[in-house]
Order: structure tokens, then C-alpha cells, then sequence
């Protein structure tokens, strides 16, 4: 071997791999190379100094290969080149990410000064479709350098070119923003967008920043010198290219393009979704990725010819379809001409012709029986896994591992253990140790495992599904020793706070809640004279065409009304009305805030049983859960298991949207509580839901000693009666059943766990026959419902409440598609589910739709069948129906969005939402979170009527479902939001109706502060935050335009900068402004030294203070002052230049020529006053 990193492969015979290339360069066998094994081939090839290209059959098989690659060889270049994630001909264009991965993957590969070595992965559908020509992408790529000179107005119509779009705010991937001397930028294919800070035309500083926060990442790393930016679309639009596509769309198609909104975008030179699958015309000729590296080696993965066989045939369908049955033919949607294949992708004959010109590598997983001509065994086989030892009641597979493993040492192997991510390492490790495995040693590259002692296990974190075993090597799985693993990396989590204060902005028209005057309508921004220096202001309407000019460092006194303001009517500025319906609320949630202590606070003087945690075989209940558990997860199952093991009764709150996990805490507190001997009781609001938990929990409890049952009108009476009693006798464990458990004679020898399910489904009825049960046993409630912080942090200690905000790491995003109708996509996406083994919702608005659409889907779809449900039938035949369909009985359910609420069905992968236009944001958000409850890739239609204008927030709803295409993005969104999901009904029936009456933010702030007030142990009245001091000194207190140009981001940062207290908050908030806009003007500076003032007004109990060239009057809170006798002798001091107005108002003498004394002297006095209060 030379002076690389061991292989993987064992001692490869490094001269007869080389011989074989130069012999047999057309396509010579790597016999004995199982699945997971490829990289070792790779990084082999690389060390002899050629590109190589590794082709595999799927982008699973890239992505495995990519993660190997990083552990096996991580000093070698490693590109990934993946295919895009739509469908040949389709409407709809790849997804950013996956371009910009491709364009940084070509870019990178047309850099002069790369060494040779390179190894690029991709797969069959990419390498069959050509890309941009080298030209072209070599003619947009620009390098800038700090220190370089670049006028920042080429470099944005460099951007402009390049296909960037200009946003206020970057996010996404494609965009890029000015702000005076700093231009944010995403480029293709990078993790995070980069931050240029210009001087004049002199590039001082790159910075990478987080687009979440806004804010730059502080890295231990130094920050990049230099930034390459390329193209962002695989489509450039400049004169060039939109006069040759012009020309190219008449001839092929014989027709002008009048007709196809296509041809008329390109032609006004704007980018239309889905122009790249009409790349051809734009260019004279594309390429291939053999032209950017013509002297590579080419692997082909094993079963790459049947791979790239089903990808031709593919592609010849989506064509003829397209060709054979346009949108203009049956009258539905924008015509859709195809390119001939043979322009966009290579067939069989150029693609076997194009492999003939390079070195060509075909890998088999199977060993040779002879030295077949051509052909080089490495010896390798497939690891047996544990799937026999699973199913087999008498014995552990735990054991059967360590035995394993024993004969690798024996045999004189090395024994890798791969696990898909940290936390299942650990757990892996536990449980090996226990069964007497040991030393296990964690390692994070390959030759660090070579270098451990040969009696040492060796444990990665690598995603291999297989084990593999070699003569000197064996690699055993973790899926091989648990089975089924479903996870993916971690994202990146998503921190909400302030992007949520930003995004839920105030908007021109909305509704909000004024604390002193009560419902108004925001008028925009204005900007008015204030002691003769220029203020922001918000403008609100009242009734009457009354008008109030709220100043910006006051915008704590609104709040947003919320979204359903249909019909509302307006307070009157100045009138009694609003004050009453506030006093009268006030009383009512008072009230509701002493219940809610007084319960929590007789729970807390009861004893129950302590609940111990079984060690070792909880971790191998844990062990069969098929995911890794998010923080949040593994936050509530400690909590849980802490509530079981206290001795006291816990009363726990699960939040967590659908999805995200809720049921496996419940399932591990159930298997405490009922090894311990214990009972436990599942209540869910439907038959359907019952039945699915009945399963689930049969199939985790399977070979554990405890009986599970279940109580609905799916059981006979004759089972049921013998359920109720085995409750009686204990001799059942857990009994899962719908409010037919709550019947008067259904009696526990020993209820310990009470677990109730998406309770808001129950009545007030059975409500209070749960609380009858409740008295000493432990409850744990499930919802979907989200709950927003300022309402958790307002019930904490009085219900115990865990928030699952973070999506499950394993679970892919549901790829969203916004489109016209277009039947092609429909009976292409519907009959896709289907060979892939999974079932479809299509959703429409109206029951009035169902008829026709259901006859239409029959006809573009006659090799499906079709099932009804809407609210409109009965209950029975609904549920019959949608049990059918959970069994697979019908491959399409054709519903009203009854379906927003219902089962967990991870066979159904596709949903297709007929006039997304017609749903809101809320039901949207909702109806997408049914599909993508697996491992398998999900996808979500929102279509819209072809030719027709949308309204402005229909456009608006859609744009939004399409930015949280990310998972737990969408989450929070709605759970910061009362107004897009509802409250739910945690506090009782009459809260909608509370709501309405002030908003949902009102609402929240008044129920936290009750909760407060109801807990202060001396009874005294919680201090009063309605109200917010007034400040004038003369001087101009805004965020200038010029500085923000934005209206919207300005809004928010007023809204955020309202809600700031203390000092640190404020510099902060004036770092990150530097940070994102440059040098804080004059303007804002005074804001921030305002807002500063403020919190010293609240603690002195100032609420106006008027400062002139002669002094400052101070009027105080209610006329009232917390030390009257240290304000004497203040006055005492001040030697007749401080008085007291016979109307409570002090006056201070002073003269203060300019704002800037004004301002310094009212922090001087505002503070001493302040230090007095709290004297």
C-alpha cells in the first residue's frame, strides 16, 4: 500500500487494479464489492492521481456513498452532482438546493487549478441528462476578494444576470439584498449566504451569517477571502439566450408562442417555473459531464444497467404523454410542447457510446467463481444480519451479537459497528456492554479504526443499511442488529423568536388591539413633526374616522387582533365601550387564572405510588423505536419518567404538532408504569384512532409480558365485557379504548396512568367523568394543538407542560409543488403512488366539487380506484369508508378537507389539493402534515385554476406554504400564530369567545399576567404593564428609510425593539442592526436611547416626560410616586431649580440648548428619580 489511508478493501493488489484499467479500459468487473463497500474503491482510484465518477443507480446509494466516502478517505475532493427532483416534462422546476448543489458541483469542476483526484458522485438520471455548456457556466462565474475592486453596481446586475433575485431579506437560496455599503448574497450550493461589506468599490470583509437571525456566524474558523459566484439556475437569461430560445420555440414547434405563458416570460425576460426542462433551446449545444472531466474513470454501481434501462423507458413515456395529450387538447391549462428527448438526455446508444470513450469500472456485490477475463475479485460479501434472532421469542439479539462478533475477532478481523447517528451510538454501546461486549471504542475515520488493537470494536456514526465482511475487515449495522432504521442527518433547527416577530409583522389594513382605546385598523407608517424633529408614528382608524398617532417606541400598547376580522366592528376613540368589555374580560379570566391554581395546588398535597424506570430492559423497549429522538422528545420522555418516579400526582401537557412523536412518549410511560404492575388507561376521541393505537401498541409491546386491549364499537360485546373484566382482576395491562371506558362500570384494581388523547375532541360531559378518575393517578395529555410560549410560560407549574416543537430527524420534508391544473401531472402523480406501493388524498373545497371531480379522475385515471368521504355522511359509513382506506382497500381518497384532523396513514404519500386558492393558510399547513409520515418521500399538489388571477392573499397563502417547504419552520409559524390554528380548548369552553372579544395577543398577554397575579403567594395585584411611557426631547426618533428600505422588516424590528427591556437586550438588538444594515444612523441611535429611557420611566413610575430648551415636566403614574419623601429631599438638593405643579406634574429648570443636552439630562434626572423609587 502507499502512503494513503488503509482501504477499506482489505490489501488490495494495487498494480493488477491498475493493469485492469490500462488492459481492459471499455468495462472491466469489481467482483466482491457489497453494498457500502463502494468507497473504498473510489478512494483507491483517486489515490492514483485520476478523476473519478461514480454513477450510482439512486441518489439513496450517492448520499450513502458520499457519508462512506467522508469517513473512509476524508482527505480526498468529494463533489456530488444529484439529479433533480422533479420529473422529465414536468411543469414544475427542480428544487433550489438541488441546483445550487449541481451548479457548485460543475463549477468546482471548471476551476484551472484543481489538482487531479477529484471524485465525483452522481447518479443514473443525472449523469443521462445534459447540463450547461462549459462556456456558458465559465462566462457567469466571477471571484471576489477581499481587498478586490468591484463597482457594487456591476456586481448587481452581475447577480441580476446570473439569475439572483432581489429580496429585502435573503432566506433562501438565489437571493441577494443591498443595504447602503453591504450586499447579502446565497449562492448555489452553499450552506449558509455570505455578507460583503464594501468601501466605495473595495471589498473590506466576507462574513458568512445565519439567514434565520440575520445575524454573522462567529466561527472558530477565519472568514472566507474570497467567494465565487456562478450562475443560480441551470437556465441564464440574457439577450443571447432569450433571442436563440425565441427562435428554437418557432421552429421546433412550428407556432409563435402567443398562446404558452412560457415563451411570453422568457420573452419579457422573466424566469418561469419549469423553464430548465426547455433547457435545450437556450443554448447551441449542451453538454454531458464527460466534457468537464474527459480523462475520468467511471464506477458504475451494481445494477446500474437496469437502473438506466427503467430511466430511458421513463423518459419516453413523460414525453409521448406529453406529446400525445397536451393541456390545449382538452381544454385545460397552457399548451406544453416537449423538446425532443434526444436534446436534453442521452438514450441507450449515446450513453453506451459515451462509456466506450472513457475507463470503465462496472461493481458486482457478488464473488466471481473463476478469474473470468476482465474481472478483479476483492472478496468481499454481504454481512448476515439479525432478522432470524428478532422473531425468535426465546432468544436475545443482543447476545447473538456479541457471539458474532467474538468469531470476527476469532477469524482475525477488525470489527467496525455503524450507527446512524451519536445518540444511537451511545445506546448501542449501553446495551452491547450489558450483554458483555467490551472495549468499544468510538472513532470518527477509518484509519483511526485500523490504528485500535485488534481485539478493540471499533463504533462510527455511518449510515450503512448492510453489513459487509472482507478477510481482514467486518462491518456490522446497526440496522442489522435492530432492523428497519428510518433516520436522515439532522437539520440545521430553526431558532423562531425573531423571525417570527419579524414575519407576523403589521401590515397596511390589519386589525389590532389598542390596550387604552381598543380595536383599530393600522394605517401604514407616518412619519409627522414631534417637538419639531421627525417622528415615526403608526396611524389607526377608529370609528368615526376618529385617527391616533401611535409613536414607534410604543408599539408594545397593540397587539394584532388576529386573522378572522370579517364583520368586526371598530371601537370608538375616546368611548366607554372598550374599557367595560376589557374590565368585564378581565374578571372573567381572573376567575378562570384561581381555578387553575387552586387544582394544581390540590394535586399537589396528594401521594401516588413512585414509578421506577426498569433498567436494562427499558433500554431494550427503547431500542425497537425506529427513529432517533429529537431533544425536544427526549426532553418530555425525562420529564415524564420524572413525573412517574416523584411520589406526587403529575398532570403533563404533550404539545407537539402531528407527527413529531407525542405517541412514543406515552408508549414508554406506559411500559413503565405497567412493568412496575401498574395499570394504564388510553382514551382517544375515535374508534379509528383507538385501533391504530391498539396496533401500534400490540406490535411494541410484542414478546413483553403484559396484556394490551382495546374497548370500542370495532370489539364485540362479548370481548368488551371480558376486557372490563380483566381490568377489575388486573390481569390487563393497558386497556386503549374510546369514551366507552368512561361507563359507569368499568372498574381498575390499579390505574396508575391515565393517558388522554387529542383531548379537545371530548365533551364537557366526559370531561368531568376523566377528572373523576384523575384523583390520584398520573395524567398525561396528548394535542396537536400548538401552544404559544407566552401561553406555556403562563401555565407553567400549574400544568406540567412539554412542547415537541422539532420534526423528527429521519422525516424528509413534503416536497410542495404550486401549479396550474394540469391533468398530465395529476394522472402522473397519482399512478406514481401507486407502483410505489402508497395511496393519495385529493382534496377539493366543496362536497358540491366531489361528483364531478370524481368522474373526471375516473377518466384520466381508469387503473385506480376511488373512495368518497365528507362531512355530510354518516358518521358510520365515514368511518367505514376511511378504515377501508387504511387498509389498503381503494388507492385514492377524494375528500373535503374532513381529513385535516385525522389519521396517522404513512401509506399515503400524495396529496393533490384541487383550488388551493379557496383554503386558508391554516387548512393548507394542516392538509399537507397528512402526508410525508415516513421514510419515503412525500409530495403535496396545491393547484390552481388555470388562466385566472389570484386574489392578493390567496397569492400571498401560497407563497408562504411554498417557503416552508422546511420541516418545523411551518410549525412554528403556527404556533406562534393563535389566529392561523385556533387556541384548542385547554382552559375551557367559553376562550373562543374571549378571544374574539380583545384578539388572540391581548388575550394571551392578559391570561399570563392574571396567572401571575393569581400566584403572587401574598395575594398582592401582579404590577401593571399597560401602559407605556411618552418621551419627547426634540429630536428625530425613527429607523430611517434609507436605511431600511423595507416597510414590512422595519415593522418588525419596531415590533421586536418594543418588546426589549433590559440594556444588554437593547446593545444586542444595535449589534445585530450594525451587523445587518451597516452604521447605525443618527435617527436610530435615538430610538435606542428612547427605548432605553423607557424601562428607566417604568421604574421610577414616569409615564410622560416633555424636555425643552428651558427644562423637562415629568408627569407621574396615576400622579402618584413610590417614595414621596426621598422626592422632598431631592428637591431639596436641587436649590429651587426642581418644584412640584399644584397638578402633580415636576417641573425641572435646566437650560438645554441642543437635543443632545435635552437627552442627557432627561437620563440624568429619569435615573436619580428612578433610584429614588426604589430607594
Amino acid at each position: 500500500m502507499r502512503g494513503s489511508a488503509p482501504s477499506p478493501l482489505g490489501n488490495v493488489e494495487v498494480d493488477e487494479l491498475r493493469s485492469l484499467i490500462d488492459r481492459d479500459p471499455a468495462r472491466a468487473t469489481l467482483a466482491g464489492v457489497p453494498v457500502g463497500a463502494e468507497a473504498g474503491v473510489l478512494a483507491e482510484l483517486a489515490n492514483f492521481g485520476s478523476d473519478v465518477v461514480f454513477v450510482a443507480r439512486d441518489d439513496v446509494a450517492m448520499e450513502r456513498a458520499h457519508a462512506a466516502m467522508k469517513f473512509m478517505a476524508p482527505e480526498v475532493r468529494c463533489l456530488t452532482l444529484p439529479a433533480w427532483d422533479c420529473l422529465p416534462y414536468d411543469r414544475v422546476s427542480p428544487r433550489p438546493a438541488i441546483v445550487g448543489a449541481r451548479l457548485a458541483a460543475l463549477t468546482a469542476l471548471l476551476d484551472g487549478n484543481r489538482t487531479q483526484g477529484t471524485v465525483v458522485l452522481t447518479t443514473v438520471s443525472a449523469a443521462l441528462q445534459r447540463v450547461m455548456p462549459r462556456e456558458t457556466l465559465s462566462d457567469t462565474t466571477r471571484r471576489l476578494e477581499v481587498g478586490g475592486h468591484i463597482d457594487p453596481a456591476d456586481l448587481k446586475a452581475a447577480l441580476l444576470a446570473n439569475g439572483f433575485h432581489r429580496a429585502e431579506t435573503v432566506r433562501e437560496m438565489g437571493e441577494f439584498a443591498v443595504r447602503g455599503d453591504i450586499i447579502d448574497i446565497f449562492l448555489a450550493g452553499a450552506a449558509e449566504p455570505v455578507r460583503l461589506d464594501f468601501f466605495g468599490d473595495e471589498l473590506e470583509a466576507i462574513r458568512t451569517f445565519d439567514p434565520i437571525s440575520q445575524l454573522t456566524i462567529k466561527s472558530e474558523e477565519t472568514a472566507p477571502a474570497s467567494v465565487t459566484i456562478s450562475a443560480v439556475g441551470e437556465v441564464v437569461l440574457n439577450d443571447d439566450t432569450i433571442s436563440r430560445f425565441r427562435s428554437r420555440y418557432r421552429v421546433a414547434f412550428g407556432v409563435g408562442g402567443d398562446d404558452d405563458p412560457l415563451y411570453a416570460a422568457v420573452s419579457e425576460g422573466q424566469r418561469h417555473t419549469g423553464m430548465e426542462h426547455w433547457q435545450a433551446l437556450f443554448f447551441e449545444k449542451l453538454e454531458s459531464l464527460f466534457d468537464y472531466l474527459p480523462d475520468a474513470t467511471v464506477v458504475l454501481d451494481h445494477q446500474h444497467d437496469e437502473a438506466a434501462e427503467a430511466r430511458f423507458e421513463l423518459i419516453m413515456e413523460y414525453f409521448r404523454a406529453r406529446r400525445d395529450f397536451s393541456g390545449e387538447q382538452v381544454g385545460e391549462g397552457a399548451p406544453y410542447r416537449p423538446v425532443p428527448p434526444d436534446r436534453l438526455y442521452f438514450d441507450d446508444r449515446t450513453w453506451r457510446a459515451s462509456l466506450a470513450m472513457q475507463p470503465t469500472l462496472q461493481l458486482s456485490p457478488y464473488a466471481q467463481t473463476a478469474q473470468a477475463e476482465g474481472t478483479m475479485d476483492f472478496g468481499g460479501k454481504p454481512g448476515e444480519g439479525f432478522a432470524d434472532v428478532r422473531v425468535d421469542p426465546n432468544a436475545n439479539v443482543f447476545d447473538a451479537v456479541g457471539e458474532r462478533l467474538g468469531a470476527h475477532v476469532a477469524a482475525g478481523r477488525r470489527v467496525l459497528i455503524t450507527a446512524h447517528s451519536e445518540g444511537s451510538a451511545d445506546r448501542l454501546t449501553t446495551l452491547l456492554a450489558e450483554h458483555g461486549v467490551d472495549p468499544i471504542v468510538f472513532v470518527s475515520d477509518w484509519k483511526t479504526f485500523q490504528a485500535l488493537p485488534s481485539t478493540s470494536i471499533g463504533l462510527a456514526v455511518l449510515p450503512l443499511e448492510s453489513g459487509l465482511v472482507f478477510s481482514d475487515n467486518a462491518v456490522v449495522t446497526e440496522q442489522d442488529i435492530l432492523g428497519d432504521r428510518l433516520n436522515r442527518p439532522a437539520r440545521h433547527r430553526l431558532k423562531a423568536e425573531n423571525f417570527l416577530t419579524e414575519t407576523t409583522s403589521l401590515s397596511d389594513g390589519d386589525l389590532v388591539v389598542h390596550m387604552d382605546h381598543g380595536i383599530a385598523q393600522f394605517d401604514g407608517l407616518v412619519t409627522i413633526e414631534v417637538g419639531g424633529a421627525p417622528h415615526d408614528c403608526l396611524r389607526l382608524l377608529y370609528a368615526g374616522d376618529d385617527k391616533l398617532f401611535l409613536p414607534v417606541e410604543n408599539i408594545e400598547m397593540l397587539a394584532r387582533y388576529g386573522s378572522e376580522g370579517t364583520g368586526l366592528q371598530l371601537d370608538r376613540l375616546g368611548g366607554a365601550n372598550w374599557q367595560a368589555r376589557k374590565a368585564k374580560l378581565k374578571e372573567r379570566i381572573r376567575e378562570m387564572a384561581d381555578e387553575l391554581i387552586g387544582v394544581a395546588a390540590a394535586r399537589s398535597l396528594k401521594t401516588s405510588p413512585k414509578i421506577p424506570v426498569p433498567a436494562g430492559i427499558y433500554e431494550e423497549f427503547c431500542a425497537r423505536f425506529p427513529f432517533t429522538e429529537t431533544d425536544d422528545q427526549a426532553r418530555a420522555i425525562a420529564s415524564v419518567l420524572d413525573d412517574l418516579g416523584s411520589g406526587r400526582p403529575a398532570d403533563r401537557l404533550i404539545c407537539g404538532d402531528v407527527g413529531f412523536g407525542k405517541t412514543e412518549v406515552a408508549l414508554r410511560a406506559a411500559f413503565a408504569t405497567a412493568y412496575d404492575g401498574k395499570q394504564v388507561a388510553i382514551v382517544v376521541p375515535t374508534t379509528l384512532l383507538c385501533r391504530q393505537h391498539f396496533q401500534n401498541f400490540v406490535q411494541r409491546f410484542a414478546g413483553f409480558p403484559m396484556r394490551i386491549e382495546q374497548v370500542s364499537r370495532l370489539v364485540s360485546a362479548g370481548h368488551v365485557k371480558a376486557v372490563k373484566e380483566g381490568l377489575k382482576d388486573g390481569s390487563v395491562d393497558i386497556v386503549i379504548g374510546t369514551h366507552a371506558l368512561m361507563a359507569k362500570d368499568v372498574r381498575f384494581r390499579e390505574l396508575s396512568l391515565l393517558i388522554i388523547d387529542e383531548e379537545q375532541h371530548f365533551g364537557v360531559a366526559h370531561k368531568e367523568r376523566l377528572k373523576r378518575l384523575r384523583s390520584d393517578v398520573h395524567v398525561l395529555t396528548l394535542t396537536a394543538t400548538p401552544i404559544p410560549r407566552t401561553l406555556q410560560l403562563a401555565l407553567t407549574g400549574i400544568r406540567e407542560m412539554s412542547l415537541i416543537a422539532t420534526p423528527p430527524v429521519d422525516r424528509l420534508a413534503v416536497r410542495t409543488f404550486i401549479l396550474p391544473f394540469d391533468p398530465v401531472v395529476i394522472r402522473e402523480a397519482l399512478l406514481r403512488e401507486k407502483y410505489r406501493g402508497g395511496q393519495s388524498y385529493y382534496v377539493c373545497p366543496r362536497v358540491a366539487h366531489i361528483p364531478q371531480l370524481e368522474e373526471r379522475l375516473k377518466e384520466l385515471v381508469p387503473e385506480l380506484s376511488f373512495g368518497v368521504a365528507h362531512g355530510r355522511m354518516a358518521t358510520k359509513d365515514l368511518e367505514e369508508t376511511i378504515a377501508a382506506f387504511d387498509d389498503g382497500a381503494f388507492d385514492v381518497l377524494l375528500s373535503t378537507n374532513i381529513i385535516e384532523s385525522g389519521l396517522d396513514m404513512p401509506s399515503v404519500n400524495t396529496i393533490i389539493i384541487h383550488r388551493a386558492d379557496m383554503f386558508g393558510l391554516g387548512q393548507l399547513y394542516q392538509l399537507r402534515g397528512r402526508v410525508g409520515r415516513s421514510k419515503i418521500r412525500a409530495y403535496a399538489y396545491l393547484t390552481l385554476p388555470p388562466r385566472q388571477r389570484l386574489t392578493k392573499t390567496a397569492e400571498r397563502r401560497l407563497e408562504v406554504m411554498q417557503t416552508l417547504d422546511s420541516l418545523g419552520a411551518g410549525f412554528s409559524l403556527a404556533s406562534y400564530d393563535l389566529d392561523i390554528r385556533g387556541a384548542g380548548n385547554l382552559l375551557g369552553e367559553e376562550q373562543s369567545g374571549h378571544i374574539r372579544e380583545v384578539g388572540a395577543e391581548l388575550y394571551q398577554q392578559m391570561l399570563e399576567e392574571a396567572v401571575a397575579e393569581a400566584r403572587s403567594l401574598e395575594g398582592d395585584t401582579a404590577p401593571d404593564s399597560e401602559w407605556s411611557p411618552q418621551i419627547t426631547v426634540g429630536l428625530p426618533v425613527l429607523i430611517p428609510d434609507t436605511y431600511v428600505a423595507d416597510l414590512s422588516v422595519r415593522m418588525g424590528l419596531y415590533r421586536r425593539l418594543a418588546y426589549l427591556t433590559t440594556r444588554e437586550e437593547i446593545d444586542a438588538f444595535a449589534a445585530e442592526l450594525i451587523d445587518r444594515f451597516g452604521t447605525l444612523p443618527e435617527e436610530a441611535e435615538n430610538l435606542l436611547q428612547v427605548v432605553t429611557l423607557k424601562g428607566r420611566c417604568k421604574e421610577a413610575g414616569v409615564e410622560k416626560v416633555d424636555a425643552g430648551p428651558k427644562g423637562a415636566v415629568v408627569c407621574f403614574r396615576n400622579d402618584d410616586f413610590a417614595n414621596p419623601a426621598g422626592l422632598v429631599e431631592f428637591f431639596a438638593q436641587q436649590a429651587g431649580t426642581a418644584k412640584l405643579r399644584p397638578d402633580h406634574k415636576l417641573v425641572y429648570m435646566r437650560q438645554w440648548k441642543t437635543p443632545e443636552d435635552r437627552l442627557n439630562g432627561v437620563r440624568y434626572l429619569i435615573g436619580e428619580l428612578a433610584k429614588i423609587a426604589s430607594a
